[in-house]
């Protein structure tokens, strides 16, 4: 990959275009939609207060005929406006209108509990659902709210519960994603925010990465108390609520809404631990890339090494994409023309836009609209794969009922990730430099490590919290040992534990959340299930791809074991997770010998 270096563009051309969905909360065809949604919610609730016993084929299909109006109505305005505020943080419209909508949707707790109850109520479920085409849709639906019955609490309860939880748990997650976002810390003279301390870890000078590193601890000391209450709290609510529910644990609970077994997490995570030693060497041939010996600084894991190409513009990186991914599926690259021509991307970087990139599908216009930061190097076109595979998973799925849409937590990173291992191994062989590729590499086994070593980390550590705020309280410095010691179990002599970063429960979002405990397994998960579907599609060539696209339909509506059993992969089977974590041993392996060839 070799361009000449061109100024980025930044202009309305490369902002999102949100007028397919509304032209603003001003529109008439918004306030309509509020008020049909808000009339929905009433004949949703009203309905659910008179549940029919001796009719329910009738029942269940005005249920589901109920929701999925509250769907078609409720999801647009809340893409609307979650979009608008993603570029704005200070949009305060957009922010007010939001709130609204959770709290208009918190009315429906209720009425949601007593449907689902009535569905485990319902005799000879398959026979009613046999008798009924439109129920015959949702036959996978049904049984998994039939089997969630089990957990759900009196109607009333429920209800309290929703609403408690806007002033509990969602509360205590707003305080620490606030308290992260505005404090600062003195570096070098300025003041700094955390975020820009953490984005210094990427720079080329070794002092710059040290000092910001030093700072940004200093950042999480002034915040470690409040935030200690905020996760001690939060987590003491999803004990109650699991044990309220009759749950086994958090992590069963988990389990069950990701639509994936015990066994299967288990297999991933011994395949996991016995590669770990691998990551070790990458490590620390990583510290002797960097001039020293032994366990890399902590502040050296983003450090970059060799060469990465930069300066690329937008129309570049959709010439490279579409070079790339149109010989593998038409439909995709067809797909990708359409998100650049119709403005489905959000690219550059400007005030009040958040950080990061992600994807958002949005059904109800049949497109997704993409954020990304997109700076001109060849990462940023890996982000834009990888943003866009989200996006194709979202088309193959459109055409699916209201509620059939939605994939669980393990399989969301199936494409994306598939998407960003294709661009990667194309810029890899592409590459003539010793030194591109060592940068290459290097950025895929950051990327991979993080996934592997430091998921593994934030799970055992998350288990320790649970297990801890179930009878007592963990001040700050019991966290910051205990997360000490899963970054031991984790990274073992790959880093120096001298330099660990004890703080890391402050900063990750991914902890504080009422409803999405364990929010980093399914990250391994993702990666590995890629790099195995990838080897794959490598043995069987264009045949693969019909599986595939079978694979990712399948995501919303089986669990995640029927859903690979479609490309002929038993997840229950240490073995599968081993021959994808070959793939990045191999990787690994190469990277090290780069890595000695540099240092002759």
């Amino acid at each position: 990959m070799n361009t000449e270096t061109k100024p980025l563009q930044n202009s309305a051309d490369y902002e999102w275009d949100l007028s397919p969905l509304f032209s603003g909360t001003d529109d008439p065809k918004f306030t309509e939609a509020m008020e049909a949604l808000r009339r929905t919610v009433r004949d949703y609730n009203a309905f659910a207060a008179a549940l029919d016993a001796a009719a329910p084929g009738a029942t269940l299909h005005r249920a589901l005929e109920l929701e999925e109006r509250l769907t078609e109505l409720a999801m647009p305005l809340f893409h609307y406006v979650v979009l608008r505020s993603s570029v704005n943080t200070q949009d305060a419209e957009a922010v007010s209108c939001e709130g609204r909508l959770q709290r208009l949707m918190s009315d429906t707790s209720a009425a949601n509990a007593a449907v689902q109850a009535y569905i485990g109520r319902v005799q000879d479920l398959d026979a009613v659902i046999d008798a009924d085409p439109f129920l015959a849709e949702y036959r996978f639906l049904l049984h998994e709210r039939r089997q969630r019955a089990k957990y759900t609490l009196e109607e009333k309860v429920e209800e309290v519960l929703a609403k408690l939880d806007l002033s509990g748990g969602s509360a205590w997650g707003n305080l620490q994603a606030y308290l992260t976002s505005i404090v600062t810390e003195d570096y070098r003279g300025e003041q700094r925010t955390l975020t820009e301390l953490r984005s210094l870890a990427y720079d080329a000078d070794p002092a710059v990465r040290k000092d910001a590193y030093d700072a940004e601890l200093a950042c999480y000391a002034r915040i470690k108390d409040a935030v200690c209450f905020a996760l001690n709290s939060l987590k003491q609510q999803v004990n109650t609520e699991c044990a309220l529910r009759g749950g086994e644990s958090p992590l069963a609970m988990t389990l069950m809404q990701s639509r994936m077994k015990r066994e299967t997490l288990d297999a991933m995570l011994t395949a996991l631990q016995e590669y770990l030693p691998t990551f070790w060497k990458y490590l620390r041939g990583k510290a002797k890339a960097l001039g020293y010996e032994g366990g890399l600084k902590w502040w050296d894991l983003f450090a970059p090494l060799g060469k990465l190409e930069s300066g690329y513009t937008v129309e570049q990186a959709k010439d490279y994409l579409l070079s790339h991914f149109r010989p593998f599926a038409g439909d995709l690259a067809d797909m990708m023309e359409q998100a650049f021509s119709e403005r489905w991307i959000d690219f550059f970087p400007r005030p009040g836009k958040v950080g990061g990139a992600f994807c958002m599908n949005v059904p109800s216009i049949r497109a997704s609209r993409i954020l990304t930061n997109f700076d001109g190097g060849v990462g940023e076109i890996a982000t834009l794969a990888h943003e866009l595979g989200h996006a194709y998973h979202g088309m193959l799925i459109e055409n699916n009922r209201p509620l059939n849409r939605e994939y669980t937590m393990p399989v969301a990173e199936t494409a994306s990730t598939f998407n960003e291992v294709v661009i990667m191994d194309a810029v890899l062989q592409e590459a003539d430099d010793p030194q591109v590729k060592l940068g290459l590499l290097e950025r895929q086994l950051c990327d991979v490590t993080q996934i592997m070593c430091d998921i593994l980390s934030r799970y055992w550590f998350e288990t320790a919290v649970f297990e801890k705020t179930e009878s007592g309280f963990a001040f700050p410095d019991e966290l910051c040992e205990m997360m000490k010691t899963a970054q031991l179990r984790g990274y073992g002599d790959g880093l120096d534990p001298e330099t660990f970063n004890p703080y890391m429960w402050v900063c990750k979002s991914h902890y504080y959340s009422s409803q999405l405990s364990f929010y980093n397994f399914p990250y391994a998960f993702g990666g590995l299930f890629a790099a195995g579907l990838y080897a794959q599609y490598r043995k069987e060539g264009e045949a693969f791809l019909p599986k595939y696209r079978r694979l990712l339909r399948a995501t919303a509506d089986h669990t995640v074991e029927d859903t690979a059993a479609v490309a002929g992969i038993d997840l229950t089977d240490p073995d599968f997770w081993r021959g994808s974590l070959e793939i990045y041993k191999g990787k690994i392996e190469e990277f090290l010998t780069l890595v000695d060839a540099s240092d002759k």
